[in-house]
């Protein structure tokens, strides 16, 4: 009992909101982790390889607007790690991670400085997740051959950014009065 008195001191948070704080982030990640697995069930074949929407990205786009970005890194980093092991293996990790990284970083810096609406953001994010996995994957076959394939992605990683940052917007909109925006 003394321990948690010294813990909400030292964190400013009560046991209740500690306890809020885990359940949302619970919730985030389990709806990642259905939204990766709901995407890998149903994959769409553009004639290039790495094309799809990113709902995942989704719970991105609404964790930076809600638990901010420290707990989107968090949400994410699992998110990868329990969807590699269950449905992947160590290559789709480092590609989603690479992805994930260069997207959350053009993401956060985007936001912190205001530069664009969620709908810019997450386009952004989705370009920029793009660009990561083309640097890990000339990287991994030792060519920058595979940069031929960015203009598809730019304009994929454009509509799907655009159509998960109006979703994103949507929710966080709704969702807003009930939560303590970071």
């Amino acid at each position: 009992m003394n321990q948690n008195r010294t813990y909400e001191k030292k964190s400013g948070r009560s046991r209740t909101e500690r306890s809020v704080w885990v359940a949302r982030y619970g919730m985030l990640i389990a709806l990642a982790f259905l939204f990766s697995y709901l995407e890998g069930m149903f994959p769409i074949y553009l004639g290039v390889p790495g094309v799809k929407l990113g709902l995942a990205n989704l719970v991105t786009v609404v964790g930076l607007y809600t638990v901010g970005i420290p707990g989107t890194v968090a949400v994410n980093l699992v998110r990868i790690v329990l969807v590699g092991f269950t449905f992947g293996n160590m290559f789709s990790m480092l590609y989603s991670m690479a992805g994930a990284a260069l997207s959350l970083f053009f993401m956060a810096f985007c936001k912190k400085n205001g530069w664009f609406t969620q709908v810019g953001v997450s386009i952004i994010g989705g370009i920029g997740h793009n660009i990561g996995q083309l640097l890990v994957a000339s990287y991994v076959v030792q060519t920058a051959g595979v940069f031929a394939y960015f203009p598809v992605l730019l304009i994929a990683g454009t509509i799907a950014g655009a159509v998960i940052g109006l979703l994103g917007g949507m929710v966080v909109s709704r969702i807003g009065k009930f939560v303590t925006k970071i």
